[in-house]
């Protein structure tokens, strides 16, 4: 019943920028098979009410239907393929995201032995689980809130906490919980993401970022790819080609420029890895950009 309600309110509310009157809940409805681009999305969970995705991080796939949530504690690349989506029936889903500061408040707030201290920097910063009762209740309480303009702004941030607290104690807890950690091995994970996508278009070593953060280059390599599922290098690029497409779809004649302002030396190089990400050479999006402007 609970799961039947959400599909009729995400329904009703999906817009197509995704976002809701609702601070850090989105709200998506995509009606055909066609395979976006890999998110970069930070911290957050997301819900399917309707419909199934199929996931890729990393080497890993994961088929994720409806009634399933998902929490990731760290920006990773996903690369998500909508298996049956139809304008009869679109996939039809929510993302709630997480605030470090409001996990981390949470946690020290939380009546002690009340909340488990098994978080593990070698879990997986991506974690699936069937939503349970009490997290679909929530859920459903807080997107009802968008049809009660009245009660929103001060029922709205309770009901997200309620959320929060069930995803802390829940089986998605030791990726939750790592969102508001200052554990000592995660931080320097964590402050080596932002820095690269801080610095996206410079080179770097491996080596010197990892004495940048105060770990050895094998720890650090290692504990990298624990949490990112995949490695620096990897995620540079993966960070460089999707803003080299966010600028395409702006300027969709200066590819060549694009490619070198992203940190690519070789339009070849550029073009090549562009393709691998995502499926076509960068000229053949622009020529799609250049179509959808007229």
């Amino acid at each position: 019943m609970r799961l039947e309600e959400l599909r009729v309110l995400l329904a009703r509310h999906a817009r197509d920028d995704a976002t809701t009157a609702i601070a850090d809940l989105l709200i998506g409805r995509e009606v055909s098979d066609t395979t976006p681009p890999p998110s970069m999305a930070g911290t957050r969970m997301t819900l399917i009410a309707q419909g199934s995705k199929r996931l890729a991080c990393g080497d890993q796939v994961y088929d994720y239907r409806a009634g399933q949530c998902l929490v990731a504690s760290v920006a990773v690349p996903l690369k998500c393929d909508f298996t049956d989506a139809t304008p009869e029936r679109p996939v039809l889903g929510l993302c709630l995201r997480l605030q470090p500061a409001e996990v981390a408040e949470m946690m020290v707030q939380a009546p002690r032995g009340t909340v488990p201290e098994d978080t593990d920097i070698a879990s997986p910063a991506v974690v699936f689980a069937d939503a349970s009762v009490e997290l679909l209740d929530a859920t459903v309480r807080l997107v009802r809130l968008l049809d009660q303009p009245r009660d929103r702004d001060v029922l709205a941030p309770l009901v997200k906490r309620e959320i929060l607290w069930r995803l802390i104690t829940g089986h998605h807890g030791p990726t939750v919980r790592r969102i508001g950690l200052t554990d000592p091995r995660f931080s320097p994970i964590a402050e080596a993401v932002e820095w690269i996508r801080q610095n996206y278009r410079e080179p770097f070593r491996v080596d010197e970022l990892a004495e940048r953060i105060g770990m050895s280059p094998s720890a650090f390599y290692r504990n990298f790819q624990a949490i990112t599922r995949t490695t620096p290098i990897q995620y540079q690029k993966q960070i460089r080609l999707q803003e080299a497409r966010l600028m395409l779809a702006a300027n969709p004649k200066d590819i060549a420029r694009i490619g070198f302002f992203v940190g690519y030396d070789s339009a070849s190089q550029f073009s090549r890895e562009y393709r691998r990400l995502f499926g076509a050479p960068p000229s053949q999006d622009a020529l799609r950009f250049e179509r959808s402007e007229t």
